[in-house]
């Protein structure tokens, strides 16, 4: 996993010496495996960095913000965690959108906003190669448009980055990893986390790279391979 971060890393030149990084932490296997990751990084890189990780609590009951903010104290962090009511209200009947898409964007929101306060200009998420593939299908299928999360993407005019550094990285790394580190396992209390059109996306993939090993390698190169000449006007 290391040796893929660090390629993804460098090709897109997303840390810098210097860099106060948050880290948006949701306490599933991946924002876990890429805070241990960038910390481990931190003792053989000759440049010098900060995280700062963050939690954006939804606001359901049954939630586990401090059990992961007791966890990442073990990792030596001080988590900064947010509580919202963001699930809550995507989930309300005075939401007429859809809720995960309602919940996303205004977590994202806020987690630009506390990492202002921090004073940091870049963002590093957990999303790896399986959420960017599924991402494109998601746009092809809801949104009607071929694009998908890029490795490092600007915001605010320049002043500000999201970076993903597990971007290419399998999800099936990620989840062998977090069993030979046990990280902890918490139980999703979204009402939306197995129903969600990102899950019917990933099933039909996974029926896909199950035909065909080379299906998803395919993939996720065609999106760096793109000929827009030969795309509908």
């Amino acid at each position: 996993m290391n040796r893929a971060l660090g390629k993804a890393v460098h090709r897109y030149e997303m840390i810098a010496d210097g860099d106060r990084i948050a880290v948006g932490v949701s306490g599933g296997k991946d924002s876990l495996a890429l805070l241990w990751a960038l910390q481990e990084r931190r003792s053989r890189v000759p440049i010098a960095y900060e995280l700062f990780p963050i939690h954006i609590d939804p606001g359901f009951e049954g939630g586990f913000s401090d059990e992961l903010q007791e966890f990442c104290g073990r990792m030596g962090f001080s988590l900064r965690v947010e509580r919202t009511d963001y699930g809550l209200r995507a989930h309300s009947d005075e939401n007429l959108e859809n809720p995960c898409f309602l919940c996303s964007r205004l977590r994202r929101k806020r987690l630009f906003e506390v990492s202002d306060q921090l004073g940091c200009r870049k963002l590093a998420l957990g999303h790896h190669k399986d959420d960017i593939i599924e991402t494109l299908f998601l746009n092809m299928c809801y949104a009607g448009k071929i694009s998908t999360m890029r490795p490092s993407q600007s915001f605010f005019d320049g002043r500000f980055s999201v970076i993903r550094p597990l971007a290419f990285v399998d999800e099936d790394v990620i989840r062998r990893f977090a069993r030979e580190k046990e990280f902890p396992e918490y139980i999703n209390p979204c009402p939306s986390a197995q129903n969600s059109r990102r899950h019917g996306i990933k099933e039909m993939l996974n029926r896909l790279y199950r035909e065909n090993r080379k299906v998803k390698g395919n993939i996720f190169h065609s999106m760096s391979r793109a000929r827009t000449g030969r795309l509908l006007d």
